[in-house]
């Protein structure tokens, strides 16, 4: 049997001028975990350690965030591109300052343009108000000043006033005369506006006292200001978008290898050292373990000493602080699968690898649930588009193989029960060769639909549902039949032998179920009359499981045998003995549930052929359409939830009495 990934632990000590390099080496190869041993203290010391490419990655983002362009970045790109040189710094220093520098003119141009919108707001809403001009002053916010200024001292009266007013030209752009100008501010800057036009020798202008509103040449000055503050404005955001057009990208490649450096330096912060010499240690497997030291000690022109030990040398793991980590190793459909393995728990090291047993099991009880033959073809093509990245959901590319799987056996399973997008016409000749491979005679049965009313009429109903759910209940004793042998000779090879031969999932509680299962069989089929032999070995292999534990420190040498008590020995076995009994006949009786989704799966199926064939053509295209829609999102993920619930408590809970820890290699990410 296929057990995890061998494993290694090796110890580098690289010289400083080395040590980059390596870490960047062991980053793109992506199977090197570092072995962690630091304090929490000691990582939070290590956190405010300088990491000046971290700092540049950080503006870098920043001026990605005010470019408003998406850098959507691989893990081939990653791949290719090496932590940043003298010239990439170089490069993104310039990008840095000239994004800095447009966003300072848009800012500027922003706060500008508020400022005359505000204004031109303020006047228009008193255009029309029939009021002395003198007594606006009195009635908003907004503060107006129109006189004349010395043309000479208009530019540097801007500049004085600043973000404080707006100073709008009056004049004809053809007079000559510029010295006619408005100035208008909020009204809690008004009495510094004053002091300031002073300076420059403001002269205000006398408003008739019958003049009502605020003059057309003043409105019209404001609206000239806001097109001219406009189109600035709307010329730097077309800077923006032609910038981030032409530096997408060095832009992209930049962020790329700052993403590299900042997480080399992060892990060089982390590992032990000296002013010359850094130590770093990991696990990484067997099969890669011999290439990668010959390729790091070219990389390294020999300037790096290597030791490499078994997981048995390692003092840490023979005193049981740490765990070696686990990995798997399994071709693209297999993979897939890995998920459900490590979403319950990691298996233990050095024992069996599960997965290809969950592949196996996950797609053949999805299908006995849902077999439909056109159903399961949907299946697949949403994993061809998956896997084809035409389909893209989140991460659900790497479940591709899933859904080709479930849709094969789906699509397998409905031919056989003759079913087509819950048609049983299109299928009706390969249905009724099947129910005659069952025995089924009488011929208006084979000519009925499977599961139809008029099929149950015709045949004994108890017979096939029966049939439907021995079916299902063989097939789970399989399932917990190959988790008990893999938890045995998981329990082999890890010396624990009192744990492999007694208990309720060692050796002796698989006996007593496998000969009870038999047992029924042979009084049921064969007219078997129980002997005292069949009750001689169902009462030692359950007695062995029940009270197994004595049995199991006495082989495994713990002392004393007996633990707490012969009472508490005796009050635990009978629990334990109920235990036994009833949660073998739980994990047998809990596959029923696999005929029972089949047979729900079929009745819906004939709900929607039934109301497909009552509705008027359009209609009934409609409804079969909305109809294995809402079977294929639907039931398809409750039929998923059960299958998983069956392989977590029913054939994981047989082997995983200990969890181990996955094998997460130091990898460079872009997030």
């Amino acid at each position: 049997m296929a057990r995890t990934t061998p494993m290694r632990l090796v110890e580098l000590m690289v010289l400083k001028q080395d040590v980059g390099s390596v870490i960047e080496f062991l980053g793109k190869k992506g199977n090197f975990q570092f072995q962690s041993k630091r304090s929490e203290a000691s990582q939070k010391s290590e956190s405010k350690k300088d990491n000046a490419d971290g700092e540049v990655l950080q503006k870098l983002q920043q001026a990605r965030s005010f470019l408003c362009v998406d850098v959507p970045v691989s893990e081939k790109c990653l791949g290719a591109s090496s932590r940043p040189d003298a010239g990439d710094r170089e490069r993104a220093q310039k990008i840095l300052d000239e994004v800095d520098a447009l966003r300072m003119k848009e800012i500027s141009l922003s706060e500008d343009l508020k400022r005359v919108k505000d204004a031109v707001d303020e006047a228009h809403s008193f255009a029309n108000l029939k009021v002395p001009f003198e007594e606006l002053d009195h009635l908003s916010f907004l503060t107006i000043r129109i006189g004349r200024v010395d043309s000479v001292s208009l530019d540097e009266m801007k500049f004085s006033l600043g973000e404080r007013a707006v100073v709008v030209p009056l004049s004809d752009s053809a007079s000559s005369d510029k010295s006619k100008v408005l100035v208008a501010s909020s009204k809690k800057a008004r009495f510094s506006i004053d002091s300031e036009l002073k300076k420059f020798g403001f002269i205000g202008m006398e408003i008739p006292k019958d003049f009502k509103g605020i003059p057309d040449d003043v409105l019209q000055g404001l609206e000239a200001r806001l097109s001219d503050t406009q189109k600035a404005f709307d010329l730097v955001e077309e800077e923006k978008r032609n910038f981030a057009k032409t530096h997408f990208d060095m832009l992209k490649s930049l962020l790329v290898s700052f993403t590299i450096g900042s997480q080399i330096i992060e892990k060089q912060n982390a590992l032990e050292s000296t002013n010359l010499v850094y130590r770093m240690t990991g696990w990484i497997p067997e099969r890669d373990c011999h290439d990668m030291m010959k390729e790091l000690d070219t990389l390294t022109d020999g300037r790096i000493a290597i030791r490499v030990y078994n997981p048995s040398e390692v003092p840490s793991v023979i005193n049981g602080s740490e765990k070696v980590p686990v990995k798997l190793r399994h071709g693209k459909i297999v993979s897939a699968f890995e998920r459900m393995i490590f979403s319950y728990g990691s298996p233990l090291y050095g024992t069996i690898d599960p997965t290809p047993f969950v592949a196996v099991f996950f797609t053949v009880l999805f299908g006995i649930m849902f077999g439909d033959f056109g159903q399961g073809l949907v299946f697949i093509l949403v994993g061809i588009l998956l896997a084809k990245k035409i389909l893209k959901f989140g991460g659900w590319g790497r479940f591709a193989p899933i859904f080709m799987c479930i849709g094969i056996s789906s699509s397998i399973m409905g031919f056989l029960e003759g079913e087509f997008f819950a048609n049983t016409e299109i299928l009706r000749p390969v249905s009724a060769a099947i129910k005659g491979a069952f025995g089924v005679t009488d011929p208006k049965a084979l000519e009925e639909p499977l599961f139809s009313l008029e099929f149950w009429e015709a045949e004994n109903p108890i017979v096939p549902i029966f049939m439907i759910f021995g079916i299902t209940i063989g097939l789970g004793f399989v399932i917990n039949s190959i988790g008990l042998i893999i938890n045995f000779f998981n329990k082999l090879s890890q010396k624990q032998f009192g744990r492999a031969f007694f208990g309720k999932t060692g050796l002796s509680g698989a006996l007593f179920f496998w000969y009870v299962v038999v047992f029924a069989i042979r009084i049921a089929a064969l007219k078997h009359s129980p002997c005292a032999a069949d009750w001689i070995i169902i009462g030692t292999t359950l007695f062995l499981s029940a009270f197994g534990e004595p049995f199991e420190r006495l082989v495994d040498g713990e002392r004393p045998v007996i633990e707490n008590g012969f009472g508490a020995l005796l009050i635990g076995g009978v629990v334990e003995l109920i235990e036994v009994v009833s949660t073998y006949l739980s994990n047998s009786i809990s596959f029923v549930r696999v005929g029972a989704f089949a047979l729900a799966h079929a009745v819906l199926g004939y709900i929607i052929s039934s109301m497909v064939a009552l509705a008027p053509p359009p209609a009934g295209i409609a409804i079969s359409v909305i109809g294995n829609a809402i079977v294929i999102v639907l039931e398809g993920m409750i039929v998923a939830i059960q299958v998983i619930r069956l392989q977590y408590y029913e054939f994981f809970s047989k082997f995983f009495n200990e969890t181990g820890r996955e094998f997460k290699a130091f990898a460079f990410e872009y997030k």
